[in-house]
């Protein structure tokens, strides 16, 4: 009895202790917020039984998840920020969907700008990443400007493109438009303030996307064929 004591004292038993998990932070709530907005945009489109909001909340919604896809699948990190700035893009488009696109005159703007801004975001990590890979491409900071108006412009161009022909097929279907298209003078401004989004990510968004580079750099570092 006096040994079992003794080891007792000796080796005292493990007791499982609780692992506590970190709180989401500020980013990640906010996020899930608008992942719950939208999901709740889905379901009023459905409810309605309207195609252009459904097809367009379900698009947004299956975007939001893209930062995670992208971390599990590929090891590209998206920071807090961009993923915020992602969710809000998609959800703002989403509730346009819903009315503001044709009541509120300056809403379709700021969606663009927002729209323009991560396209630019994209562009220019993917050329920023590939130049610091590839030894025989060189980018200065002048080409890169111009680069990053011309990839948002050129991405600008083709949604008004896809905008014109799902209005041309609503209207030969006799159904509603999944996008909206007003005309002319409606692309005109469109290009205009994906213009503007490029602009800001060109002068002051480079050191935000630094990050998001540098994980891509890896990548393709990660990806290189071995020099025999």
């Amino acid at each position: 009895m006096l040994a079992h004591v003794r080891r007792f004292i000796a080796r005292p038993p493990r007791v499982p202790c609780m692992q506590w998990r970190r709180p989401p932070d500020a980013g990640s709530l906010a996020a899930g917020g608008m992942r719950l907005a939208i999901a709740g945009i889905l379901g009023f489109g459905i409810a309605k039984l309207n195609a252009s909001i459904t097809i367009n909340a379900a698009a947004a919604l299956a975007v939001t998840y893209l930062p995670a896809l992208l971390s599990r699948d590929w090891g590209i990190r998206l920071s807090p920020s961009l993923t915020l700035w992602v969710t809000t893009a998609v959800l703002l488009h989403a509730v346009g969907m819903v009315g503001p696109y044709s009541e509120v005159w300056w809403y379709d703007h700021v969606t663009h700008t927002l729209s323009a801004m991560l396209v630019a975001a994209v562009g220019y990590a993917t050329a920023r990443a590939v130049d610091k890979y590839s030894d025989s491409v060189f980018l200065p900071p002048r080409f890169m400007f111009v680069y990053i108006l011309t990839f948002t412009l050129a991405f600008g161009v083709l949604w008004e493109v896809l905008e014109f022909f799902a209005r041309l097929s609503a209207e030969f279907f006799g159904i509603e438009a999944v996008l909206v298209q007003y005309g002319l003078h409606d692309t005109i401004v469109d290009l205009m303030f994906d213009t503007v989004g490029a602009a800001i990510v060109a002068l002051f968004g480079t050191e935000t996307l630094s990050d998001l580079v540098d994980t891509l750099h890896e990548r393709l570092e990660e990806a290189r064929p071995e020099r025999r």
